[in-house]
Formats: structure tokens, sequence, C-alpha cells
């Protein structure tokens, strides 16, 4: 893939990078994509009796099993964090398969959601996708607000699976689909 050395421009003059996470993942990352990875369960989470220990040793339990998972399964993927200006603010996990690019994982944390980064980041992987004659997929929650976002992107419902959806956008695929 090559979104990893792009950078974009987006709304404000700001500009959005990335950094890879290393692998094994490093104690500064660790504990920021603990932070982006709870920002996507407080809802969840905030049903429970839970202390504070409690939460943080269940999602650290979920991140780790996620991340070998992914590693496991797409181990030539990009895993980046997302930068503004500098500033971390979110994860990008994407793939090539022989089928698509799948973004594996897009998270923005709450306080930076709302300002053009995560939609900046799906229009720079839409040429990249194009290019290579492969869809762009993603899975998206039913209940997740991002979902409309991805159908206005022109994403499509191609397959669900349980709350998920697996969503393609297909537009300006060259020599593909």
């Amino acid at each position: 893939m090559e979104i990893g050395s792009k950078v974009i421009g987006i709304d404000g003059g700001r500009v959005v990078s990335f950094r890879p996470v290393g692998a094994p993942i490093g104690p500064e990352d660790e504990q920021f994509l603990l932070g982006v990875y709870g920002s996507t369960r407080e809802d969840e989470l905030a049903l429970t009796n839970w202390d504070e220990q409690q939460r943080r040793t269940f999602l650290k339990m979920q991140l780790d099993a996620q991340h070998v998972h992914y590693r496991g399964q797409y181990p030539a993927a990009e895993y980046l964090v997302i930068l503004v200006d500098g500033v971390a603010v979110g994860r990008l996990y994407v793939a090539e398969t022989r089928e698509e690019v799948r973004i594996l994982d897009i998270t923005v944390l709450p306080e930076y959601r709302g300002g053009g980064i995560g939609i900046a980041i799906v229009k720079e992987l839409m040429p990249i996708a194009g290019s290579k004659g492969k869809p762009l997929g993603i899975y998206v929650e039913s209940f997740n607000r991002s979902l409309g976002l991805f159908e206005r992107l022109g994403f499509v419902k191609t397959a669900e699976n349980g709350y998920s959806f697996l969503m393609h956008w297909t537009g300006a695929v060259i020599g593909g689909q």
C-alpha cells in the first residue's frame, strides 16, 4: 500500500499524515492505541458496573486480541497512527488483498471527529484502490454513525455479518469491476 507516505491537506490549513505502528507495539503507541480503541467501546462499557481498572484490563485484552488477529490475517497491512499537524488523533489499518483494498480500521478520537479527517483519508484511499483495479472495502457496524458517511461517499452494502455490514466502493475502479 502507499497511504502511509501521504500528506493530506484538510480544512483550516491542517495537514493529515501518518506514522507506522511498530510490531511489536511500543509502550508509547500501546497507551495511545488503547485510548483510541477504548473510545469505540465507551457506550458499551458505560452499561457495566466495572471500575476503571477492570475496564482498562478488558480493553487491553480486546485490543491485544484484535492486533493478533489483524497481524495474523493481514501481515502486509499498513498499521498507522493518524496525525494532524503532528498530533496523534487516531488510527488507520489498511490492507491490500487479492480481491480488494480493505480498511481494517479507521478511528478518530472523539474530540477530533467531525473535522474532515476521516473523510479526507477515505477519499485518498479511493483512487489508490481504483488504480489497482480493486474496490475499497470496510466493515461498518449497523449502529455506527459513520455508516451514513460511507453511504454518502458511494459505498454500498455487499454483505452482512451479524450487526456489521461489509461496504464497498467500486467507483472509478480502473481495469476492474
